[in-house]
Parts: structure tokens; sequence; C-alpha cells
């Protein structure tokens, strides 16, 4: 069993894959600034709910952004406390790109970098450019956290719900590659750095 989770915004999921394919859960919900507070109760709801312990697991998968710099630090700690404690591989999963493989008929993946910002990967390009809200007036189709839908007056959108895919590509990538990723040097995909730096460079990043 798969365990999968992403906290790259406020609308944040939860599931479990089986190991032939089958999802066996999945839980999409919008949590305002609670990620910390919501995700692990959510995850272990989950898991009794779905009559399996975190012993049945097999793998750890976890969205890596960009977005939240809180979602994605809680999100990354957790896969990683989960991990190493239970010893088991974990695989991250940029999640924009999950975002997309959730919804076949969404043509890009918008999530907050801002207060007139936007992380935006396309259909045809996943590689996340950063954008000014109004360059995304003319984006249909749209996965997108409800609250910056609504901020940014994207009307063409829904929330994402990418925890099964993200489940499904690290199944994918186990099978392929038989290991997942280092938990010691794993990160979140931070394309700024946290509010108070100008770069990277311009001081200490603890980034987790």
């Amino acid at each position: 069993m798969i365990i999968a989770f992403d906290a790259a915004s406020t609308d944040l999921s939860v599931a479990l894959l089986d190991g032939d394919g089958t999802l066996i859960a999945e839980e999409a919900w919008s949590s305002g600034h609670r990620q910390s507070a919501e995700l692990l109760p959510r995850l272990l709801a989950a898991v009794e709910s779905s009559n399996r312990t975190l012993a049945d697991a097999t793998a750890i998968a976890v969205g890596l952004g960009p977005g939240s710099f809180t979602g994605l630090r809680v999100a990354v700690a957790l896969g990683k406390g989960l991990a190493l404690g239970l010893g088991l591989p974990i695989v991250g999963v940029p999640s924009l790109v999950a975002w997309l493989a959730s919804d076949a008929e969404a043509t890009a993946a918008v999530a907050r970098a801002g207060a007139r910002d936007a992380y935006v990967a396309t259909r045809d390009d996943p590689t996340v450019a950063i954008v000014d809200r109004d360059a995304l007036t003319a984006l249909r189709g749209v996965v997108t956290p409800a609250e910056l839908a609504a901020a940014f007056g994207l009307a063409d959108s829904r929330p994402p719900r990418a925890a099964g895919s993200i489940a499904r590509m690290a199944a994918d990538r186990l099978a392929a590659e038989g290991a997942g990723d280092d938990p010691g040097t794993l990160e979140p995909i931070y394309l700024r750095a946290p509010r108070g730096l100008a770069t990277e460079g311009a001081g200490s990043v603890r980034w987790l």
C-alpha cells in the first residue's frame, strides 16, 4: 500500500493505493492555513476507515510543490518521518505535474507564488514558470486552489485532487527504478526564497 499526500496549497489531499494499482481511498479538502494540524489526522483516518494500518504501507509518496512554503514543509517532513519510522522508501513528485495528471481535461495547473504571482505549468510544457496574475486571465480549464481561483478571478477552474495521481506516479517510478529518493536530501521544490530573503543566497535558509 502506497501512502500519498499533497499539501502544496490550501486544497490538500491524501490517498492510499494498493499494490495492484487499485485506489483504496482518496480524500481532498480545503484547509485554509491549517495544513500542519489537519494532514496527519486525515491521513490516519483514511488508513483506519480502509481497515488498514501503517504496517501495511510499502512506500510513502509526497507532492513536492512548488506552492505553499508551510504546506510543503509540513508534507515533506511528515513524509520523511513516516518513511524513516516505518523503514519505507519515499518518492517525491512535482505537485503541479500531479495536478495535471489528476484531471485529464485540465490545460494548466496554477499555484500561488505571491500576492500577485502564480506558479504555472501547462499540459504542453510542464516546466514551472512564475507569472503575474494578469497573464492568467486567458487560461481555461485550470486546476488551481479554490482560494486562488477566487482571488485571481479564474472562472474556469477546479481544485486539485492530486494524491491519487502522486501515488500512481510513485508506483510507476518504484517499479521502473526499484528505489525512491534519498530522505536525507529530498527537499520541496522552492522556486523562491522565503519571505524576508531577496534571494536564496541572501542568508541561511532552513528549508525543513
